[in-house]
């Protein structure tokens, strides 16, 4: 038996003993290199995945932009790709990526309809724009779309809808779904101290939002605007910068908890994990439940291109040891959901999957990913329940037509 017959038996007699594992040769371990945010590239996580699949792992965080010029420009710098589906179109069309075999996918048939079919429940809307399901399924001509197929161009995993986060200690609480709107992202009275998300894909939608929630201008199709719209859009934006409304832009989760923390800005675009730090350390931070409705994201995971052998063996291994159950419950302490949900639900406390998952007051303390103390006892999830979250998108991140166009009034805005 050569070594690559040793390497495959070796990984089959572990996966039939119950988990999903690599075994290698006792002297050297497959290294898989792992590029995307601060978002899922944790080192609790990393750890916890060399422990159980036994190869060495390595993660390179980035923001958002940052990450995806690398993935799409250098195929060779990475096995796996963690982002959110607004990478999809650019790392397909770039020749970045390869197809997944859904053969391989261990948990595939847990996965629930709205990663499948776009919809959480028949009352959900399917959003405007990149719903992940349009790009799931890689087609006969080698394009993207939602007709079932033997391949997808990435493994659905972390998803959520986000909003904005704002500080209760200086602005009054607001009612979820009914008074909280992106509108007020341009209100007068946090003037200079509003923030956005530094990402044309994602932040742009946040102002269109805010724009049309103010009654300032109105979209056909906001999730695929036309360059007349994205014109009218960043001239009143750019607008508000140069009168000062604007705090200025961050580029990582880390940046924006600094932002708010340091009450530079009491107001600001928000991903889940930063909002459950800064209640960490006794900060008020609400997560909106906009009535107009969710900008909503979905975790993306790909594989290179470049990735074969022993390391496309690893990378199938990690993609599966994310939705075996501990990964799931890990995230979902941060605010983050899973694609399998109830794989996650027995390595959760009933008082943390009540919380997170049900909406439910939370019975006791429940800490983060960081080990603080997050949720008080009897608080209550800001938007509810799961299902009742992706029943209310608004629009998915989302690359339109218009994509090149809008880097360019994106970097104005930006640099302004």
């Amino acid at each position: 038996m050569n070594r690559r017959q040793f390497v495959k038996s070796s990984a089959a007699a572990v996966a039939a003993l119950g988990f999903p594992s690599i075994v290698k040769a006792v002297n050297r371990r497959p290294t898989i290199r792992v590029v995307g945010t601060h978002v899922t590239l944790q080192e609790p996580l990393r750890r916890r995945a060399e422990q159980d699949l036994g190869i060495n792992i390595e993660f390179y965080p980035g923001g958002s932009a940052e990450v995806l010029l690398k993935a799409s420009t250098d195929p060779s710098s990475f096995d796996l790709y963690e982002q959110w589906s607004n990478s999809i179109k650019v790392l397909w069309q770039a020749g970045a990526i390869q197809p997944i075999e859904i053969a391989r996918l261990r948990y595939w048939d847990e996965i629930n309809d709205l990663s499948k079919r776009g919809r959480i429940s028949s009352r959900a809307k399917i959003g405007l724009g990149d719903a992940p399901f349009k790009l799931l399924y890689v087609q006969e001509d080698n394009s993207l779309g939602a007709l079932p197929s033997s391949d997808i161009s990435f493994l659905p995993y972390v998803h959520n809808t986000d909003s904005f986060g704002y500080n209760a200690a200086v602005i009054p609480r607001g009612v979820p779904y009914e008074t909280e709107s992106w509108s007020w992202l341009l209100d007068e009275r946090h003037h200079g101290k509003v923030a956005i998300v530094n990402a044309p894909t994602i932040g742009i939608f946040d102002l269109a939002l805010a724009v049309q929630a103010k009654g300032l201008m109105t979209f056909e199709d906001m999730g695929n605007m036309s360059r007349a719209e994205i014109d009218q859009l960043f001239r009143i934006v750019i607008d508000l910068k140069r009168k000062g409304h604007f705090r200025g832009v961050w580029s990582s989760v880390p940046h924006s908890v600094d932002l708010m923390r340091s009450g530079d800005v009491v107001l600001q675009s928000m991903f889940s994990p930063a909002v459950s730090s800064l209640n960490g350390v006794g900060i008020p931070c609400i997560y909106a439940a906009p009535r107009e409705g969710y900008r909503a994201w979905h975790g993306v995971m790909c594989l290179s291109r470049e990735s074969r052998g022993e390391r496309q063996e690893a990378a199938y291994a990690y993609m599966n040891w994310w939705l075996s159950g501990w990964p799931g419950a890990f995230i979902a302490r941060q605010g983050y959901y899973i694609s399998n949900p109830q794989r996650s639900r027995e390595f959760m406390s009933p008082a943390e999957w009540d919380y997170w998952y049900e909406g439910e007051p939370a019975a006791t303390e429940l800490r983060g990913t960081d080990g603080r103390v997050s949720v008080r006892p009897g608080e209550t999830r800001s938007g509810g329940a799961y299902i009742k979250r992706f029943e209310n998108v608004a629009v998915w991140n989302t690359v339109m037509d218009q994509y090149e166009y809008t880097l360019t009034k994106w970097k104005e805005f930006v640099l302004t």
